[in-house]
């Protein structure tokens, strides 16, 4: 186990934000950040290999003061700085959460990377984790540690379900199954009612959290995996070792 600071008002919940590449990691960040920035103190810290093209999207839609979200451009793979070696991230969230003293709530959005990317306890609190319905209705059903182990599980453009002929319902009860009843909300930026749902469940985990009642869990190490690089050059990672 990590030891983290005692859980109190003085020190922001650390939210983690992770999924694949374009399923609206960014949006639902927004989304959190249009509806929320009236209740609490918050800061934003995106993740991306050689641009901070997230963080100035997220700028350029005015949903927080852009001195307020941050770029950390890793450099590698998106879930090294995210759970091998997060030490560039919790720098970046420590001088956010000193230099805005005392933020509520910080919001961690991981590089787009693939099913088994997960947060190291070490630097989130709690993690989302995010697929949409393009990206195909079988994918709930495929598992991993972010779909099985991640404290929400979004499901995103929920919209769009009728027009790449998925079924929506159906995607949400094969990732309620895959997370043995683990919570899953089903969202479209389109549709308030979802969005606030999304931030009810915000506001549910930062209220426990400062209470002192959640205690971070790790959703479980990456599956070994192999990367082909562009340059014709490849790396693998074969994570065993755990993050207890």
């Amino acid at each position: 186990m990590h030891d983290h600071p005692s859980h109190n008002e003085t020190r922001a919940l650390r939210l983690g934000v992770a999924g694949p590449v374009g399923t609206g990691k960014s949006s639902v960040i927004a989304a959190i950040c249009r509806q929320l920035r009236d209740e609490f103190a918050l800061g934003v810290i995106t993740n991306d290999i050689y641009t901070d093209e997230d963080a100035r999207f997220l700028k350029s839609a005015g949903v927080l003061p852009a001195e307020r979200i941050r770029a950390v451009e890793t450099g590698s793979c998106p879930h090294t700085a995210i759970r091998d070696d997060v030490t560039m991230n919790l720098i970046a969230v420590e001088d956010m959460e000193r230099d805005f003293a005392p933020l509520d709530i910080v919001l961690v959005e991981s590089g787009g990377d693939n099913l088994t990317a997960t947060f190291s306890p070490a630097l989130v609190d709690a993690q989302i984790f995010v697929l949409d319905v393009a990206g195909g209705g079988d994918v709930a059903r495929k598992g991993g540690p972010g779909i099985s182990g991640a404290d929400l599980l979004v499901i995103n453009k929920i919209d769009l379900g009728e027009h790449v002929d998925v079924d929506v319902d159906r995607m949400v009860a094969d990732a309620t199954n895959a997370r043995k009843g683990g919570p899953v909300l089903a969202l479209s930026r389109k549709r308030p009612e979802t969005v606030e749902q999304l931030c009810a469940w915000v506001r549910e985990m930062h209220k426990t959290y400062a209470a002192g009642g959640h205690i971070p869990v790790d959703p479980g190490p990456m599956a070994p995996h192999h990367h082909g690089e562009g340059d014709g050059h490849s790396h693998s990672h074969g994570h065993t070792h755990s993050h207890d």
